[in-house]
């Protein structure tokens, strides 16, 4: 049995999850609208694995007897500027969301929670790889820099490969 701090914390994660889904769309819908298309294919493959990471934190709850309640979803931006200041975004964002799944993480260890430990411990190695490809394609971005259109022509084509291998 899931404990009610467990549970009310692993809601607060579907809610996490699911705004960063819809940031990532807002995200994609942006760079398809600047014409990087292979930045909105990479966005949007971002947008279904969140929703897939809230929906595994849904069935997780069920699975151990809790009960789910859906949060509202804050809006997400919908401008972002360059693409350098879209990716740091995307960086920071991974961060916050490390920082939320390692207290999930620590709650489940006071609580002597063995089950959500192991849960858990898929979403901690996800986000290590989430934060290297966010940090990879910053230092991409910063390396091309402001005034090399081919560079980025390039990453973008690079970009939209993802999913495709």
């Amino acid at each position: 049995m899931l404990s009610k701090k467990m549970q009310d914390m692993m809601n607060d994660q579907i809610q996490a999850e699911l705004y960063s889904a819809q940031l990532y769309l807002s995200m994609s819908v942006y760079c398809s609208a600047e014409n990087y298309k292979g930045a909105a294919s990479w966005l949007k493959l971002q947008y279904e694995e969140e929703t897939s990471h809230g929906m595994k934190f849904l069935n997780y709850i069920l699975e151990r007897g809790g009960e789910v309640e859906l949060k509202a979803i804050e809006a997400p931006p919908v401008k972002f500027g360059s693409m350098l200041k879209l990716f740091e975004e995307v960086l920071a964002h991974e961060m916050k969301v490390t920082a939320l799944i390692n207290k999930l993480y620590e709650a489940a260890v006071k609580e002597k929670d063995y089950a959500a430990q192991i849960f858990l411990q898929w979403f901690i190695e996800e986000q290590v790889e989430e934060e290297a490809n966010a940090t990879e394609i910053v230092a991409q971005l910063k390396m091309i820099g402001e005034k090399s259109p081919g560079g980025m022509f390039y990453l973008d084509k690079e970009l939209g490969k993802r999913g495709a291998e």
